[in-house]
């Protein structure tokens, strides 16, 4: 017997505005039945589990024990500053002199994500 993902979970302050910001990053519907004020919302994925926010009361203090690891279409740099415009911010970089590494963002509610390599920065080191 297993166990299937069928969403992953972000506690955060306001479930319906940092939902919207993960359709900007992902390019991916709400749930229809999603609306504003709602406490719980959910982003669509393509494939794979969904984005489960729900509100909680208190705000995010620590570094996150799980993140999401974002592989973009365009380049690494182009996605960070899309991202950066849609409201992320930045919170550290892992490049390396190679091309290889990533960087960290934070979404609105400051939960941290990676911006990877995208295809064509791989394509173009040979990796």
């Amino acid at each position: 017997m297993t166990s299937t993902v069928l969403n992953i979970a972000i506690d955060c302050t306001d479930a319906y505005a940092l939902a919207r910001f993960w359709t900007e990053v992902t390019g991916r519907p709400l749930h229809p039945d999603d609306e504003p004020g709602e406490p719980e919302t959910q982003v669509l994925l393509a494939q794979g589990p969904v984005l489960h926010f729900n509100q909680v009361p208190e705000v995010k203090q620590d570094k996150n024990r799980l993140h999401l690891c974002l592989r973009p279409e365009t380049s690494r740099e182009r996605e960070v500053e899309r991202l950066l415009g849609v409201g992320a911010t930045f919170v550290g970089d892992h490049r390396r002199p190679d091309g290889s590494g990533w960087v960290v963002l934070a979404d609105p509610e400051g939960n941290e994500f990676c911006v990877l390599r995208g295809d064509s920065d791989r394509a173009a080191s040979g990796a």
